[in-house]
């Protein structure tokens, strides 16, 4: 087990579940519905990598290598890179200020850290 994960995990769970709420009950009829969209699938794809974070955490108790290392380490870093930027162009959006698009631009190096700790998984989980 690797309890460093799994604390992060946690975090990133409630702060998921926390953000989810906020747009449903503050960000709902305040923004635009593409900045709402937006918030949404931050939040979703943040909510995704936070269990597979928690599961990296628990098979690398089965599984210690550095593969699984990676693996939990991209999720963070697809966490930060792919929900972050669209947490902040949701905001952008949603104040109309313009000239901010680029940090759209952010989000698919996000979304490849995303497919590397699927794939780190992968692969740590068939060594032992």
């Amino acid at each position: 087990m690797h309890k460093g994960y799994i604390k992060t995990a946690a975090i990133l769970g409630a702060l998921s579940v926390a953000l989810g709420a906020f747009a449903a009950h503050t960000l709902r009829g305040s923004v635009s519905d593409y900045a709402l969209e937006i918030f949404e699938t931050s939040v979703r794809y943040q909510f995704y990598h936070v269990f597979a974070l928690l599961a990296v955490g628990i098979l690398y108790k089965e599984f210690p290598n550095k593969a699984l290392l990676w693996s939990g380490r991209l999720f963070i870093a697809g966490i930060i890179l792919f929900s972050g930027s669209l947490y902040i162009l949701a905001a952008i959006k949603g104040a109309v200020v313009p000239g901010y698009n680029w940090i759209g631009a952010i989000t698919p190096f996000g979304g490849l850290c995303f497919i590397l700790g699927w794939i780190f998984l992968f692969t740590g989980c068939k060594r032992k």
